[in-house]
């Protein structure tokens, strides 16, 4: 049962759980901060259905997008069912489907190019290389820990995440680089993309460090963080496959329709259609 005066206790013990479960570490900060800012609202009032739909009304009315208050519903359920109280399960707000995309946020290989020179000037060869691995591959950017010397040798990654193990091919240009970045820093096994300290980096480093070459490289900021490369990946390899199950397979999705929001058209794109149609008299 829910303890207004064990939140903390609990919320340690749902991170547990979730790690337990081995989501990615993405999912467990977002669920534990979702689960955190609930328990914050709730403040000392009973935990009842009552409660939890009032909750779910105050994001209603937060001005926050359909997908965000989506994506906070979900984690919240996740605590409940932690909690053993599925009656107070929230039902998500129904979505239609999205024709095409805003593109204001789509990094452009033209702007992915310029990322990588602006490290390379800046004498970061590590993130260049970063730049290049994640962009080449798909790879999550919980992922980099599986880019290891002996996967640079093989030419592959095996990735285990989420109770799966997948395999990513990595492309020779970018092994033989791996391999002689990883001589030149005295990496004779294990993770390649490490910190002077001998650690893995973290998603908060990555992150930083990718925004921190914005100016130099004449990029949107808004535009700058590793999952947007993972993006590029997925719309260039369908142009050039056009095959979005296998698509589906190499990013690791277990639903071809997560794969197809990285693919739908952008406004400009879907307008184009409409013109072609030559409906209009």
């Amino acid at each position: 049962m829910y303890d207004p005066t064990t939140k903390h206790e609990q919320l340690l013990s749902f991170t547990h759980c979730l790690i337990l479960e081995e989501k990615s570490p993405g999912t467990i900060e977002k669920y534990r901060r979702d689960a955190a800012a609930f328990a914050a609202w709730l403040g000392n009032c009973a935990l009842t259905k009552e409660t939890a739909e009032a909750w779910k009304a105050s994001l209603l009315e937060s001005g926050l997008t359909p997908a965000s208050i989506n994506a906070k519903l979900a984690a919240v359920n996740k605590f409940f069912s932690f909690l053993e109280r599925p009656d107070l399960r929230l039902r998500p707000l129904r979505i239609q489907r999205k024709l095409f995309r805003d593109d204001s946020r789509d990094l452009t290989k033209a702007e992915y190019d310029r990322l990588v020179a602006a490290a390379g000037r800046l004498g970061r060869e590590r993130l260049a290389l970063l730049l290049e691995a994640i962009c080449a591959t798909g790879i999550r950017v919980s992922e980099v820990r599986y880019l290891t010397v002996q996967a640079a040798l093989q030419g592959k990654a095996e990735v285990r995440l989420k109770g799966k193990i997948r395999t990513i091919l990595l492309p020779g240009k970018l092994c033989r680089k791996l391999l002689k970045y990883a001589r030149k820093q005295n990496i004779a096994s294990g993770e390649i993309f490490l910190t002077r300290g001998g650690s893995g980096l973290s998603r908060k480093q990555i992150w930083a460090e990718m925004k921190s070459l914005c100016v130099q490289a004449e990029v949107a900021p808004t535009k700058v963080f590793p999952h947007n490369l993972r993006h590029l990946f997925a719309r260039v390899f369908y142009r050039v496959c056009r095959d979005v199950a296998r698509l589906a397979d190499v990013l690791g999705h277990s639903s071809i329709e997560t794969t197809r929001i990285y693919l739908i058209s952008t406004g400009a794109e879907h307008a184009s259609t409409l013109e072609r149609m030559g409906l209009i008299c």
